[in-house]
C-alpha cells in the first residue's frame, strides 16, 4: 500500500461514506461557533423542529463584533453600543442558551477570538476534524488538524447531522528548510510563501508545511502561517503532529484526562506524512533568505521585503498583474518604485486570529520596550486574542511596556481585522496591520492595510513608517 500524506489519513479515519459522483460524508469532531455566521443556522434548526445532534462538539463565543473598549465591555453586552453588533452578541447568546450549547461570553475570562481559544483551551486536539463559519479555521491545522471554514447552510448541517458533504481536495507539501535569520518570524514567512505562489496558488489543494523551519517553529508560530494557508487559496493548512505539539496540548483545561493521555498520544504520534507519500505539487523555499515582509498593496500576494521598493508596472508577469498593481497603487496612495520605509503610518494594529497569540504579544513587547510611538501616529493599539492571553500578558506586564510606550491596552476580540466593530481605519489611512488581509475596505471603507508581523508593527509604530526591525 502507498504511503499516506497527513491530509490522506485525517480524511480517512472520518469518512462516512463515499458517494457515486466522488464527494464523501465527513464526520466532524469539533464545530466552533460565533455570532456572525450561526443565527441564520439556529433559525434553520428551530424550523425544521430539530435539535443539534451532539451538544458536546460545539463551543460558541462571540468574537467578530465586540467592542475592544474596556468601558464599553464592562456593561457586558448592553454597553455594546452599535445596535447590529448587540443584537448579533445578544442573538448568540439566546440561542446557545435555547439549544444548550456551551458558551464563552462577552465577559468570561475563556471569552476571545475562536482560533485563539480553541486551541488555549485544549477544545482543538491533534487528529480532530474542526469547522467553523469563519475561513481562518484553518488555523487549527497546525495541531495536526483537518481543520476549514464553512458557510452558514453547512453551519446548520453540522449542528443537525455532525457530518458534511466534502469532495476531497489535491496534497500541496510547501517545504521551507534552513534557518530563519534574527527578527523573522512565522508571519514573514507565510508572507514570502504567498508572495512566491499567489493567493491562487493553493486553490484546490490541503497545503501540508513541512521542513526544518516548521520542525523548529513554535505551535504559535504554526498556528500564523496555517492561519493564511487561506490567503495562498487554499481551505486546508496543515503541520504533522511531533513532539511540539504533543507538548503544548499537555495539561489543558480540554485535553485528555491522564487516563486518556498514552492512547491520545500513540494516535497522535502517527499523524505525519509517510516518506513515501506523494504529493501532486511540491513547493520549496529556503528559510534562509527571507527577510522581514511588507505587504503593499490590496492583496496578500503584493508582498516584498522590507529593503525593497513598491514593484513598478515594467515588473509585473502579465497585463492581468500589471492592471491589477495600477489599481493598487491609486488605492494605497502609493508611488511605484517608492521605498517600503517611505510609508508613513497614522494608525498601528497588533491583534487578530494570524498574531493576537502570547509569544506574539512577547515579540511585539520586546522592540517597544523603553520606546515611545511616534507623534505622526495617530492610534496604536494591541488587542489580545483571549481573555487568557490579556491575562498573561499582564501576569508579565507587558500591558505596561504597551501602554507606557503609547499604546492602547484593549480587551480581547477580532478588532481591527475587519471592519465590523468600532475598530476601524478612516479614508486613506495607512495600517500596520498583524492581520491576515489587505483587502479595499477590509479595515475600514478607504482603509489602506499593510501586512506586517507583530514585531514589524511595533518597529513601525516607533518609527512612524515602515522600518527594518533587524537594525532595532
Amino acid at each position: 500500500m502507498a504511503g499516506q500524506t497527513l491530509y490522506d489519513k485525517l480524511w480517512n479515519a472520518h469518512e462516512v461514506t463515499k458517494r457515486d459522483d466522488g464527494s464523501s460524508l465527513i464526520y466532524i469532531d469539533r464545530h466552533l461557533l460565533h455570532e456572525v455566521t450561526s443565527p441564520q443556522a439556529f433559525e434553520g434548526l428551530e424550523l425544521a423542529n430539530r435539535a443539534p445532534w451532539r451538544l458536546s462538539a460545539n463551543i460558541a463565543s462571540p468574537d467578530h463584533n465586540v467592542p475592544t473598549v474596556t468601558t464599553e465591555r464592562s456593561q457586558g453586552v448592553s454597553g455594546i453600543k452599535d445596535e447590529v453588533s448587540r443584537l448579533q452578541v445578544v442573538t448568540l447568546d439566546d440561542n446557545c442558551a435555547k439549544f444548550n450549547i456551551a458558551e464563552f461570553t462577552i465577559n468570561d475570562a475563556r471569552q476571545g477570538i475562536l482560533h485563539v481559544v480553541g486551541p488555549e483551551q485544549g477544545l482543538v486536539l491533534p487528529g480532530m476534524t474542526v469547522v467553523c463559519g469563519d475561513s481562518h479555521t484553518a488555523t487549527h491545522g497546525a495541531l495536526g488538524c483537518l481543520a476549514h471554514g464553512i458557510g452558514t447552510s453547512e453551519v446548520e448541517h453540522v449542528l443537525a447531522t455532525q457530518c458534511l458533504i466534502q469532495k476531497k481536495m489535491k496534497n500541496m507539501q510547501i517545504r521551507v528548510n534552513g534557518k530563519l535569520g534574527a527578527g523573522v518570524t512565522a508571519k514573514d514567512v507565510v508572507l514570502a510563501i504567498i508572495a512566491r505562489i499567489g493567493t491562487a496558488g493553493g486553490t484546490g489543494y490541503a497545503i501540508e508545511f513541512a521542513g526544518q523551519v516548521f520542525e523548529e517553529m513554535s505551535m504559535e508560530g504554526r498556528m500564523t502561517v496555517c492561519n493564511m494557508a487561506i490567503e495562498a487559496g487554499a481551505r486546508v493548512g496543515m503541520v504533522a503532529v511531533d513532539d511540539i505539539t504533543i507538548d503544548y496540548v499537555k495539561g489543558r483545561r480540554y485535553a485528555p484526562t491522564p487516563e486518556q493521555w498514552d492512547a491520545a498520544e500513540a494516535y497522535w504520534s502517527t499523524l505525519y506524512s509517510d516518506a513515501d507519500a506523494v504529493f501532486d505539487t511540491v513547493i520549496e523555499l529556503d528559510g534562509n533568505e527571507i527577510a522581514p515582509q511588507v505587504s503593499w498593496g490590496t492583496s496578500p500576494e503584493m508582498v516584498v521585503d522590507i529593503t525593497e521598493s513598491v514593484p513598478t508596472p515594467d515588473q509585473a508577469a502579465d497585463d492581468t498583474q500589471k492592471e491589477g498593481w495600477m489599481r493598487a497603487y491609486t488605492y494605497m496612495g502609493l508611488e511605484a518604485g517608492q521605498k517600503i520605509t517611505d510609508i508613513q503610518l497614522d494608525r498601528i494594529f497588533i491583534g487578530s486570529c494570524t498574531n493576537s497569540r502570547i509569544e506574539d504579544l512577547r515579540d511585539a513587547a520586546a522592540v517597544i520596550k523603553g520606546r515611545k510611538v511616534a507623534e505622526s501616529v495617530k492610534e496604536a493599539i494591541v488587542v489580545a486574542g483571549s481573555g487568557q492571553v490579556k491575562l498573561q500578558a499582564e501576569k508579565e506586564g507587558l500591558d505596561q511596556v504597551f501602554t507606557e510606550a503609547g499604546f492602547e491596552w484593549r480587551e480581547p476580540g477580532c478588532s481591527m481585522c475587519l471592519a465590523m466593530n468600532a475598530d476601524k481605519l478612516l479614508p486613506q489611512e495607512h495600517c500596520a496591520s498583524t492581520s491576515n488581509r489587505n483587502f479595499e475596505g477590509r479595515q475600514g471603507n478607504g482603509g489602506r492595510t499593510h501586512l506586517v508581523s507583530p514585531a514589524m508593527a511595533a518597529a513601525a509604530a516607533i518609527a512612524g513608517h515602515f522600518v527594518d526591525v533587524r537594525t532595532f
